[in-house]
């Protein structure tokens, strides 16, 4: 429970609990079990311990309604995300967010500096027409039928969730959506992650953070990873990841 919402979670027990840990944050039309193992796999390679929740219409969390746009980022980030933390004990997690998930990693170091370092991969941090294609493409084919049964077999909410995400990124007056100028603000260390291609984004995401973080940022572009290099290239994300969380500070920790 956090907040009074009922959300779908997995801890994975730490092998070495004096390490910060691992807070799973999912993409757009992900949940926790979307995840499938690779947070077990990241979790062996560290010995950290690891939190997996499905955010409030997701998986089989309770529906929330809320409104479109980035406000429900925002949300996800500064409200929820830290009554999660809380309910769980996690205090200085190490946050490892896809797509949406990333974003709303970065939007939670931002906003509250309490991340002992991110794992970001696929994150938006503005909006551009490949986003915008790619989510049009998905609509019609959630329209269609083939991917709402697809959805439909990991989500209990499965439309109004849907309508939330393609209501945010076809809305036009989002179209100028940008958190760039709050990167400054993350001052913890950044590991970037982007396949290619990506039919929602592209290395200007990239760019972006690298430049706008104030912390430490290293980067990893997998040629043919997609938009979920975790599952299409989890070998090298896994050992990059690895490294990278061995590496943090112990200061952080």
């Amino acid at each position: 429970m956090a907040r009074g919402q009922r959300l779908e979670c997995r801890r994975i027990p730490p092998r070495r609990p004096q390490l910060p840990s691992l807070v799973f944050l999912h993409e757009a039309l992900g949940s926790a079990a979307q995840w499938r193992d690779f947070p077990d796999q990241l979790a062996e390679r560290t010995g950290a311990g690891a939190l997996i929740y499905s955010r409030a219409g997701h998986g089989r969390s309770e529906s929330l309604q809320v409104s479109s746009g980035a406000g429900h980022l925002m949300n996800e980030a500064t409200v929820v995300l830290p009554a999660v933390l809380a309910a769980a004990g996690i205090e200085r997690p190490v946050l490892v967010g896809h797509s949406d998930g990333g974003t709303i990693a970065l939007m939670f170091a931002a906003s509250t500096g309490a991340a002992a370092g991110l794992v970001v991969e696929a994150a938006h941090v503005f909006v551009e027409d490949v986003t915008v294609a790619g989510v049009a493409h998905a609509r019609a084919a959630f329209n269609g039928g083939g991917l709402r049964d697809k959805l439909a077999r990991w989500h209990d909410h499965v439309d109004p969730m849907f309508a939330r995400w393609t209501g945010t990124w076809l809305d036009p007056t989002f179209r100028g959506w940008s958190m760039e100028p709050a990167l400054e603000s993350v001052s913890c260390p950044v590991l970037i992650i982007q396949g290619e291609p990506d039919p929602y984004g592209t290395m200007a995401q990239v760019d972006a953070i690298q430049r706008g973080v104030s912390g430490p940022a290293r980067t990893l572009v997998l040629p043919g990873g997609g938009h979920a290099p975790h599952a299409t290239k989890a070998k090298e994300v896994l050992d990059v990841a690895a490294a990278f969380i061995a590496a943090l500070p112990k200061d952080r920790a």
